[in-house]
């Protein structure tokens, strides 16, 4: 049998059909989900602890409303029959949800993150499980965002600046960000994720 990394989980956060609708906008890395598949191919092929998340809207008007097609999960990141599924309704992972209760019975202290989108589910998830001391690790590349308008100025923010900006926010103060590949290779030698003195998120 292989062995299990019982601590490290595998938080895959709304990978939903809805973020490939146009009425999001201009989107940055169109690789995001390529890489969250081969997270999701290593932590499978090893039998490892994996988390999605889905979210169900309660606004009718939103893409995300409750079981929309839309709702549904992406092409290749779609949950196994064994692979643990949290229904949310806020961008927390951890609000009104058995998240964390999961992860304490379980003793998963570590959680390997990607998804959609960096600066709304991705980032309150994170910030969140980081205050709950969970060690928090995203996958940099296997996150993405959409350009959003300044309400002040009407300037457009770019996606990737949006991107940039919330992961070098959440770097060192509430998880570690680090490439998938960095990432993969941190598993294949079994090392820790954490970098020293980094609060664990």
């Amino acid at each position: 049998m292989k062995e299990r990394k019982n601590d490290t989980a595998l938080l895959l956060i709304d990978s939903q059909k809805a973020f490939h609708d146009n009425i999001w906008g201009n989107r940055n890395n169109p690789t995001a989900e390529r890489n969250a598949q081969a997270l999701l191919e290593k932590f499978r092929e090893n039998d490892w602890p994996i988390i999605h998340t889905q979210h169900l809207s309660n606004n009718p008007n939103s893409l995300l409303y409750r079981n929309g097609g839309a709702t549904e999960f992406m092409d290749g990141l779609v949950p196994q029959a064994n692979e643990k599924i949290i229904v949310k309704h806020v961008n927390s992972a951890f609000i009104g949800t058995g998240l964390e209760g999961y992860l304490r019975e379980n003793g998963i202290t570590c959680l390997i993150t990607a998804g959609l989108v960096t600066d709304h589910c991705v980032s309150t998830t994170v910030r969140m499980g980081g205050n709950l001391g969970f060690e928090m690790i995203v996958a940099e590349d296997a996150t993405a965002t959409f350009d959003h308008e300044d309400i002040i100025s009407g300037e457009i923010f770019t996606a990737d600046i949006i991107h940039r900006v919330h992961l070098s926010s959440l770097h060192g103060e509430f998880a570690t960000v680090k490439s998938t590949a960095d990432i993969l290779h941190s598993i294949s030698l079994n090392e820790r994720f954490l970098l020293p003195l980094v609060l664990i998120i």
